[in-house]
């Protein structure tokens, strides 16, 4: 198995929702064929932790401003988890191999959290609680499908991780030039002054 693809991969998954990440590879790792994810991921207690922490996630990550204070708590999660799972990919490698690794999971894991955090922050400005849902599902749909695509085909998906990488930047990008226009507007606005 490719394992900077595998990193990548699932460093960008991490950014998104780390638990899930380490639910499916921990679950390939009990019941799959998949020799190449390293054994703690397997674990009963791991896999428990994971399975709780996800469920935990699924319901906030639904409910306007909630999903972003979650967002906030899980900026330091995130990323380390992307680390930490590149780190134990690396396996018995070299500690430049290892290093490697971890800063290729965790940088994907950061941006991606980034882009996955702002994009919330602008959805939350929605009156109605449908986009958050609807947001949280096609995340957790996108995931799951990256992560486990890329035990059989990690090249493959670390493309397709890295095309919704850049797409999750640019949006949040665009986003903030609009949030920011829409500050300016809001400001420049002279208050209303009743007629005499």
């Amino acid at each position: 198995m490719d394992a900077l693809a595998l990193t990548f991969s699932s460093g960008w998954a991490s950014g998104i929702n780390a638990y899930l990440v380490v639910l499916v590879l921990g679950l390939a790792d009990r019941f799959g064929t998949v020799a190449d994810i390293p054994d703690v991921l397997g674990r009963w207690d791991v896999l428990a932790v994971a399975g709780f922490l996800f469920t935990m996630e699924f319901v906030a990550d639904k409910i306007p401003y909630i999903d972003s204070t979650w967002d906030a708590f899980s900026t330091a999660i995130r990323p380390t988890a992307g680390a930490v799972i590149g780190i134990l990919l690396a396996g018995d490698a070299s500690s430049l191999d290892q290093a490697v690794l971890g800063v290729v999971g965790g940088g994907t894991a950061l941006l991606s959290h980034l882009a996955k955090a702002g994009g919330r922050l602008a959805i939350n400005s929605s009156p109605e609680p449908v986009t958050n849902v609807v947001a949280s599902l096609t995340e957790d749909a996108a995931v799951l499908g990256v992560v486990w695509f890329s035990l059989e085909h990690p090249q493959a998906a670390a493309a397709i991780a890295g095309v919704l990488l850049l797409v999750g930047l640019v949006l949040l990008v665009v986003l903030t030039r609009l949030v920011r226009r829409g500050w300016r507007r809001w400001k420049r606005k002279d208050p209303v002054h009743p007629t005499a």
